[in-house]
């Protein structure tokens, strides 16, 4: 099953508390890269590339994109220009790509807004690149993103809380996990609704007698339960 598929009705939050849960890295972009509007939800395979100043690297990336991939572009979260605009979202979006993700800034939003591809950065800036450095020979190969480097081999899950990368290998295994403590949370909150405190249903008196007698975590007790709420 592609990427969409598995993760179309997942949140970011959901992924992250599965990655944690599976040991995988939890590998979140800082929280300044922000929708550029609210109500995307994005999910694709990451095509990476590291902007030197030029709209070039990025025609070059579509070349090798695929359909349904979202481009990862990473212009060292620089705040002095604007990397993308309302061409070059104009072309991704055409090149048949799900999404934009800058670890820089953007402009043009209103454009943006009308063409309608979700976009995510770190801000706005009217200002374009003014200068030309050298590309690298592994421009098109990885992008970093904050602390994180992003390669084709990861999947990107991005919504309204943020974004986060899933290496693909492990994809299917973090969608199950992530759809079980969606349906876990989402029945807590429908017995919440009708009456049931959050501290009944995670029995929390006898999780404060296990810490006490055990030195249980209240993650290790909510284990026990099958019950989500930290992850």
């Amino acid at each position: 099953m592609d990427a969409p598929a598995l993760f179309q009705d997942l949140t970011t939050a959901h992924v992250a508390d599965a990655c944690l849960r599976l040991g995988v890295t939890v590998r979140c972009a800082p929280p300044a890269l922000r929708p550029v509007w609210a109500g995307s939800h994005v999910v694709g395979r990451a095509r990476p590339v590291r902007h030197v100043g030029s709209v070039d690297v990025f025609l070059e990336a579509l070349g090798h994109a695929e359909p349904g991939d979202v481009l990862v572009v990473d212009n060292e979260g620089r705040t002095d220009e604007a990397c993308v605009g309302d061409l070059v979202a104009l072309e991704v979006a055409r090149a048949g790509l799900v999404g934009i993700v800058i670890w820089g800034l953007h402009r043009d939003t209103a454009q943006l807004r009308t063409i309608g591809l979700p976009v995510l950065s770190l801000g706005s800036c009217p200002n374009g690149p003014e200068r030309l450095d050298p590309q690298a020979a592994d421009a098109l190969a990885w992008a970093g993103c904050g602390p994180h480097i992003v390669t084709g081999d990861d999947v990107v899950l991005a919504d309204d809380d943020g974004v986060v990368f899933v290496p693909a290998d492990r994809a299917a295994e973090v969608a199950a996990v992530a759809a079980r403590i969606r349906d876990t949370e989402e029945r807590q909150a429908e017995r919440m609704q009708t009456g049931t405190t959050l501290r009944e249903q995670t029995r929390f008196e006898e999780y404060l007698a296990a810490r006490e007698r055990d030195g249980v975590t209240f993650r290790q007790h909510l284990r026990s339960l099958d019950a989500a709420i930290e992850e």
